[in-house]
């Protein structure tokens, strides 16, 4: 049944917001809402315009027989600077985030479905144009987060274990240094889960020494895999720390007794 403007309008963006990164041909419309070709392009540059003015992101044209449109989310740097400055603010309101050992609390902001929403929508805006094939990350604390990521990029992620899980089969392991101290460690990934010459886009809650972003860029070549780049939602923010490898945060901390919380919380590079 041929179907009106204003509901194929909703339908058509639904399913755009549906399949973010994933060229879809205007047949596929012209047969989902039997409509001619023409009106479709018509919906198509009204949405366009308002995907671009209500912040959702931009919808790219393909040209060609096999071409079609594409739906990617983006966000701009100035609302990506307010969303994070508001999860500054949320985090700043808890006088407890330093926890035994200098750890700095992050389960309930990684907890919250909304705040994680707009996580990873900043990172996966940052990365739009990465050629990302896959999201790597850490259990268990960059597991959503990389999650959220991976929704808007489209793309599968894998999660690397310090122990091995007997569901999860045969395995490829490689020991790591802890950063700052003599500790070895162990990490696997299951060797089905990451496709050999895969692009990855490394994925971690916090950075502190580095140590367990290093084993997965080791673990990446153990795949013959590459880095199409490392995010993090905190890092710490100490002068005397040496990193390797590049990468971009959302936020900074830097934690001091003799501030009144015990730390102070900074835009981080993502944003330099």
């Amino acid at each position: 049944m041929k179907i009106k403007r204003s509901p194929r309008l909703v339908d058509m963006t639904q399913y755009l917001l549906s399949h973010p990164h994933k060229l879809v041909s205007l047949t596929f419309f012209v047969s989902r809402y039997e409509s001619a070709k023409s009106s479709i392009s018509e919906d198509l540059t009204i949405l366009k315009e308002q995907f671009e003015l209500s912040g959702f992101g931009r919808i790219e044209t393909v040209a060609g027989a096999a071409g079609g449109v594409i739906y990617i989310p983006t966000m701009s740097k100035e609302d990506a600077i307010v969303e994070v400055e508001n999860l500054i603010y949320q985090l700043e309101a808890s006088d407890d985030r330093i926890l035994p050992g200098g750890y700095f609390y992050l389960t309930d902001l990684l907890s919250d479905p909304d705040q994680l929403r707009k996580i990873g929508k900043i990172i996966a805006s940052y990365y739009a144009e990465s050629k990302a094939t896959a999201i790597m990350t850490i259990a268990t604390k960059g597991v959503p987060i990389a999650q959220m990521v991976a929704l808007y990029l489209n793309i599968p992620f894998v999660i690397v274990r310090r122990d091995s899980k007997v569901t999860e089969g045969s395995t490829v392991s490689i020991n790591y240094a802890t950063k700052g101290t003599t500790r070895v460690e162990k990490m696997e990934l299951t060797k089905s889960s990451l496709p050999q010459g895969s692009h990855v886009l490394v994925i971690d809650d916090f950075l502190n020494g580095g140590g367990t972003i290093t084993g997965m860029n080791s673990m990446l070549k153990e795949f013959n895999s590459t880095c199409a780049g490392i995010a993090v939602l905190c890092e710490s923010d100490t002068p005397d720390r040496e990193i390797d490898f590049e990468y971009e945060s959302l936020i900074k901390v830097q934690k001091d007794p003799s501030f009144a919380k015990g730390f102070e919380l900074t835009l981080g590079t993502m944003f330099n």
